[in-house]
């Protein structure tokens, strides 16, 4: 049913300011995002169609703008350019949350933080959340990128980098473009060599942060670190 024909009270925009955002469901509050359907298809069946496609709300964040493209409704620029920016400005929330209070006050923001970046890359991304005294975020660096399966990293040029923003400690973080999480025998020498050179330079190694699409892995709570 299109959104004119609903009651003034089921309309999203309407209910949105009647009764808050949290009244709304997952696709009334993308139907807001879309604003128009098309043809023979309601903005609300898109909505829908949408969320089925990429299994929901976690899914869609994760989409890229050529994944949108793939969409029929969205091959326009204007409804993925705002999708995206949606998506961009989630991470720069979260990333102000780490910013602003020590980074281990909020585990999970910083799995959600970590999964905005890297969880659909097709390829594995090796980075480094450098930390201040106080725990909280100095900056986020992309260090090396690999294939599927593997990644070379660099000792030397994380420690480098570490003294250039003057870090107290730092988390180290990757994806797993396979979907586990679980932590290689790679992962664990990576994460003790890191740790012995930052220790060098009296930079703590206080995490690393495993993540794929929906979940995340801290080895500091394994007990790996």
């Amino acid at each position: 049913m299109p959104v004119k024909d609903l009651p003034a009270d089921a309309r999203p925009r309407e209910k949105l300011l009647a009764r808050g955002p949290g009244a709304l469901s997952d696709v009334e509050l993308l139907a807001l995002l879309l604003r128009t359907g098309l043809p023979g298809r309601g903005v609300l069946q898109l909505a829908q169609e949408l969320l089925d496609s990429f299994d929901g709300v976690a899914g869609l964040l994760h989409a890229t703008a050529e994944d949108l493209k793939r969409i029929k409704g969205l091959g326009g620029s204007a409804k993925r350019a705002e999708l995206v920016a949606v998506l961009e400005l989630s991470r720069r929330a979260l990333a102000q949350r780490l910013r602003e209070r020590q980074v281990f006050d909020d585990p999970q923001a910083v799995g959600d933080y970590l999964q905005l970046h890297f969880a659909p890359r097709a390829y594995e991304v090796f980075a480094v959340l450098f930390l201040d005294a106080q725990h909280r975020l100095i900056a986020m660096d992309e260090m090396f990128r690999g294939t599927l399966s593997q990644t070379s990293v660099y000792p030397r040029e994380v420690v480098v980098r570490a003294l250039q923003h003057q870090a107290a400690a730092v988390v180290l973080a990757h994806n797993h473009p396979s979907g586990q999480v679980q932590p290689s025998r790679a992962d664990q020498s990576l994460t003790q060599t890191l740790k012995a050179a930052l220790a060098l330079v009296d930079v703590r190694v206080l995490d690393h942060v495993i993540v794929a699409p929906g979940q995340s892995l801290s080895m500091a709570q394994q007990g790996m670190v």
